[in-house]
């Protein structure tokens, strides 16, 4: 059974391609068995069957050898054993411990040459010893490729044992998948969750006061990744910990306790402490209508043992900063003016540091972790190429020790794939944004029209550096939608239309949804037969009115021109029965739909920040400086 096992692992080349340092690892096991619980040595019971299959291959290319004669391959080679016991038969069939020469020659073999393994075999030139010593070899050979196999696999299992996972979404509400573009690709949105949890002995080391410990876990980092459908460019958008939000209703997946919406806003880093890390996912999308795939999450712990890992990031101050006061506000950052590079505990008081960046905001706190990651990025993809066993060993058990992630992202192969997906993207085109805000009192809310035109341009998958190419013949197609020919429309109360909500606006925010809210702006204008689709429907991100044929165009641009809808909406499609309404993203609040001039540009108080600028320096307040 061991061996059927080991054997079938070795046919999963796909599998231990993707999980690369558990390969390495196996090449420097010797010196990680202390550290790793599921790494083991060559397993050598597989001795016996490896036997019988090099035997061919270990008489085959001898002949030359044979021909070279036998005065010079008279050492005495090491005697050695089988795993079945002492005796082994060649191709001869005569035994290692062979029989008196008189039984030699009875059985038809030559004499001459002395007795045992000094003995010529079958008057050849060849002697046995050189052939059982090949062999002898190629066994060893196959033992070492079948244990590094079989370990290999079981590094592999216990890396996935290290991952922590946890459920996607605990809200109520889902947002469908955006539509595939030409090539069949989609967006990607992961969100990441620093967590302030200090539930470990090891937390609890790192920071926070002891009154603090074990208490509930705080978001205090969140950033949305989104990774463009075609993988050329990436956008982060961090939201300030103290930003004000509605947080919906979870329910925690482990022990069913249901956690009511919020009553009125509360700080968005809250969340976490709703059930888990899918609460704040949930939050997320009913601020945001963005659907986020995936999630991941890291605590003090792993912040610290990652960039370790990693052998440092490099952050940059413009002047020498202690973040301490006399009372003992500030995470303990010390640094020069200049570049460091921070790892350990150095590295996770950079990224907690208020007290001595800027205005000692949490906004300066954010515009810190952008540089940092930034810089990780640039690290990351500088050692790419290390070749290193124990390296890569230590930074596999580190980020798998390090994450918590939702359960699409749970094994290494996952995590290992989505890495390949994130490296297709240079620097230069990933774009580092906050969430644009405005004061309410010592808190911050999304600053009204700024944070709604960052979403949407995450939403519809539009490039933050504002390097997307732009689509050819667009122009075109709207002038020639506008040239339809128009039949004559039915009466408004004879018009039936469906209307359906792809807006990812929450329906308990929109009193049944907006498909609820615009089918009744429509039965206000005389369309009596305007219904509400209830059901979750695929994100649009412009507003449409669509019609499944020639006769009922009329009736489409009726009821587009009843609320407002430009004719360039108005579309044919097969995917319909009759007049259908899609509210888009677009069109999130209102019963009016409002034509907006197109404007694809990152709003400049997202306070962008380039992924390939290694020159950023965060501003140190004097009062914090030595």
């Amino acid at each position: 059974m061991v061996r059927s096992g080991v054997r079938g692992d070795r046919r999963r080349p796909g599998v231990l391609e993707a999980d690369e340092p558990g390969r390495h690892d196996d090449r420097d096991r010797q010196g990680s068995q202390d550290d790793e619980d599921g790494a083991s040595g060559p397993d050598t019971r597989d001795a016996t069957d490896t036997r019988d299959a090099t035997d061919t291959d270990a008489g085959a290319g001898t002949k030359a050898e044979a021909e070279e004669g036998t005065e010079e391959e008279t050492e005495t080679a090491p005697e050695t054993k089988t795993g079945t016991g002492t005796k082994r038969k060649d191709d001869s069939g005569t035994a290692d411990d062979a029989p008196a020469p008189a039984a030699r020659k009875a059985s038809g073999t030559s004499g001459g040459g002395g007795e045992g393994d000094d003995a010529p075999d079958g008057g050849n030139g060849r002697p046995r010893r050189r052939r059982r010593f090949l062999r002898w070899s190629a066994m060893v050979l196959a033992v070492l490729v079948l244990g590094t196999a079989g370990a290999g696999y079981l590094y592999y299992q216990h890396l996935n044992g290290n991952i922590r996972k946890d459920d996607l979404n605990l809200g109520e509400h889902e947002i469908a998948r955006a539509t595939p573009n030409a090539a069949g690709q989609t967006p990607l949105n992961i969100l990441i969750i620093g967590s302030d949890a200090r539930d470990s002995e090891e937390n609890q080391k790192l920071g926070g006061a002891r009154e603090t410990f074990g208490g509930t876990p705080l978001a205090d980092v969140q950033m949305l990744l989104h990774l463009s459908a075609d993988r050329t460019n990436m956008s982060v958008i961090s939201m300030p910990r103290d930003t004000l939000v509605e947080i919906p209703k979870c329910t925690d997946p482990d022990d069913g306790q249901v956690y009511p919406a919020s009553d009125g806003r509360v700080m968005t880093n809250q969340s976490l402490g709703r059930g888990g890390p899918g609460c704040t996912v949930a939050t997320w999308q009913e601020l945001t209508g963005i659907r986020i795939d995936h999630f991941m999450m890291v605590d003090f712990a792993g912040v610290v043992s990652m960039a370790d890992a990693i052998g440092g990031v490099p952050v940059c101050v413009d002047a020498n900063i202690h973040s301490k006061d006399g009372q003992g506000h500030g995470s303990g950052l010390k640094l020069e003016k200049g570049t460091t590079y921070v790892q350990g505990e150095q590295a996770l008081q950079w990224l907690r540091t208020r007290y001595g960046f800027a205005d000692g905001s949490d906004i300066a706190r954010a515009k810190a972790q952008h540089q940092y990651m930034n810089a990780m990025v640039r690290e990351l993809r500088r050692n790419a190429t290390v070749t290193n066993p124990n390296a890569l060993r230590r930074l596999a058990e580190q980020a798998t020790r390090a994450l918590t992630v939702d359960r699409g992202l749970g094994t290494v192969k996952a995590l290992y794939d989505l890495s390949t997906e994130l490296r297709k993207v240079e620097p230069a085109r990933i774009t580092m944004t906050t969430m644009p805000y405005t004061y309410l009192g010592a808190r911050v809310v999304p600053k009204e029209g700024d944070a709604e035109q960052l979403f949407r341009l995450v939403r519809e998958d539009i490039a933050l550096d504002g390097k997307d190419e732009k689509e050819e013949g667009t122009d075109g197609a709207r002038e020639a939608a506008e040239r339809l020919s128009e039949d004559p429309a039915a009466p408004n109360d004879r018009i039936g239309v469906l209307v359906r909500d792809g807006s990812g606006t929450p329906a308990s925010d929109q009193a049944g949804g907006r498909a609820a809210v615009v089918s009744e702006a429509l039965v206000e204008e005389g369309f009596t037969q305007a219904t509400a689709d209830r059901s979750t429907v695929a994100s649009e991100a412009r507003t449409v009115v669509r019609f499944p044929s020639a006769e009922l165009e009329g009736d489409a641009r009726a009821v587009a021109r009843a609320l407002g809808i430009p004719s360039s909406a108005v579309e044919r499609s097969t995917d319909v029965s009759g007049v259908t309404l899609v509210v888009g993203a677009d069109w999130r609040e209102g019963t009016a739909y409002e034509v907006r001039e197109k404007d694809d540009t990152t709003p400049e108080s997202a306070d962008a920040l380039n992924g390939a600028d290694d020159g950023a320096c965060m501003e140190v307040d004097p009062n914090f400086s030595w």
